[in-house]
């Protein structure tokens, strides 16, 4: 009988396993990276080389099933909450990517002193020392009874964290960050494609087990996505991005929480946080934040938009600039709403307006340098470049909101009310919506909404009659 061996050969970066040693990864190509590695017996021994456990699964009833395993509980951190879906969900992974420095750290030390969880609460610096992390609880000011339930461990080595967890039974796991971590069963150099995909899955496959949650923070690249295998995206539950903004207020230090995949939420939701000697702060006003304080009239092509971010509504301001094109053919520069929807918009009131702009290039800019996606600004987006075309300014304290079609009408918009409201507390004093007609969102009259000009319009000639008249 042959004999089975006791080790192979394993490749650092792509997993691959080999018999023998090769100077040569066969699969992902790279040199020197074939490690000797104990073979542990696959499906038959744990992470840690364990026996596994050899009884037959069994499947069981969904309604046997506890409701309570899916619900969820409170970071205390009540902008984290609202791109969460309403909280932390019990036995979830959550991704959490920002570039270095952005305050991915300073969040979860923050989120672990305010949870509203029963249990232990765990800690794992795998970039930090014990006395780094201190020094940032003190200097954000959480009190001693909050950081005395928080446990720390120092240290990226999977089989270790495993260890502590099964001994402290924590209620919430934060691990900062997934390219510290390594393990033997896959070579001793952490951040590693291989490294990342084994640890990162063990320790999801702890919480799914018993009735915790886990965070993950994880660096990334000069793109601005997450760096290291694609994979972890599609395993966790939820991917949170940190990003870094200035907004039309001028404060450098306001950062944005944005969800790309939630399995328990939404993903339009956003939060808004800015970055201060306490650590980060909540806004109160966000809409504040991406608005232009001016005196007097507005320059030309320059309209306000009422949004919709998630479930919260936000009122920001639109820029538009057009000059004769450098070439034969125009173009549009926008990053900040696509630059599809903006042709779209400007073949719209080239058809129905009669104003030409096919020899114009056009440039669109948001205040604040937040992305909007939702086809609300589309009324606002109409009316900037209208404005930076005539060269004639928009009327002050003058918002909208609408959906603008290939036939030039203004389509309705869902949860108008907050709009209007939003903009009349802003001290907006006129306000442009789809006409009654086309929304049956409308349920506030008009002497209700504390706007002193209240426009229903049904078409992009409407309103542009009403407001440059």
């Amino acid at each position: 009988m042959k004999k089975q061996r006791s080790f192979v050969f394993k490749c650092g970066a792509c997993g691959h396993e080999e018999p023998k040693w090769l100077g040569r990864c066969p699969e992902c190509g790279e040199w020197n990276t074939l490690e000797e590695t104990a073979v542990t017996g696959r499906g038959k021994a744990g992470p840690q080389g364990k026996a596994g456990n050899s009884a037959i699964p069994q499947s069981f009833p969904l309604s046997s099933v506890d409701p309570l395993e899916g619900s969820r509980i409170s970071s205390g951190v009540s902008e984290l909450d609202r791109v969460l879906g309403g909280g932390i969900m019990k036995k979830s992974a959550i991704l959490l990517g920002g570039e270095p420095g952005i305050g991915k750290s300073t969040l979860l030390l923050q989120a672990a002193a305010a949870a509203h969880v029963k249990g232990r609460i765990l800690y794992v610096s795998g970039e930090e020392s014990a006395g780094q992390v201190r020094m940032r609880a003190d200097r954000l000011g959480i009190a001693k009874d909050a950081s005395s339930r928080i446990e720390i461990f120092c240290s990226g080595n999977l089989e270790s964290i495993l260890t502590i967890l099964e001994a402290s039974k924590p209620a919430l796991v934060m691990i900062d960050s997934a390219q510290t971590l390594f393990s033997s069963e896959t070579g001793l150099l952490p951040g590693t494609v291989n490294q990342m995909k084994y640890c990162v899955w063990e320790l999801i496959s702890y919480v799914k087990e018993r009735d915790c949650a886990l965070f993950f923070t994880a660096h990334v690249t000069k793109d601005g996505v997450i760096s290291g295998p694609k994979s972890l995206e599609h395993m966790v539950d939820t991917v949170l991005y940190f990003e870094n903004a200035v907004p039309a207020s001028g404060n450098e230090d306001c950062r944005f929480l944005r969800a790309t995949k939630n399995r328990f939420g939404s993903v339009d939701e956003i939060g808004i946080f800015t970055m201060g000697e306490k650590g980060l702060s909540l806004v109160e006003d966000p809409s504040l934040l991406f608005l232009v304080r001016r005196d007097g009239e507005l320059p030309p092509g320059v309209a306000t938009a009422a949004v919709l971010e998630g479930s919260r509504p936000l009122l920001v301001e639109i820029q538009a600039l057009t000059v004769p094109a450098k070439g034969s053919i125009s173009r549009v520069f926008s990053d900040r709403i696509d630059s599809a929807r903006v042709s779209r918009v400007a073949a719209s009131i080239e058809k129905h307006l009669g104003m030409r702009l096919s020899d114009q290039d056009i440039y669109i800019n948001v205040a604040g340098g937040i992305r909007i996606a939702e086809t609300g600004a589309d009324l606002a987006l109409a009316c900037a470049i209208y404005s930076a075309r005539t060269n004639m300014p928009l009327p002050a304290k003058t918002a909208m909101a609408g959906e603008l079609s290939l036939a030039g009408e203004i389509k309705s918009l869902r949860r108008l009310n907050s709009r209007i409201k939003a903009a009349a507390n802003l001290g907006f004093t006129s306000f442009l919506f789809p006409a009654p007609g086309n929304s049956s969102d409308l349920e506030l009259p008009v002497q209700d909404t504390g706007a002193a000009a209240y426009t229903p319009v049904k078409n992009i000639k409407d309103a542009i009659k009403s407001i440059f008249s």
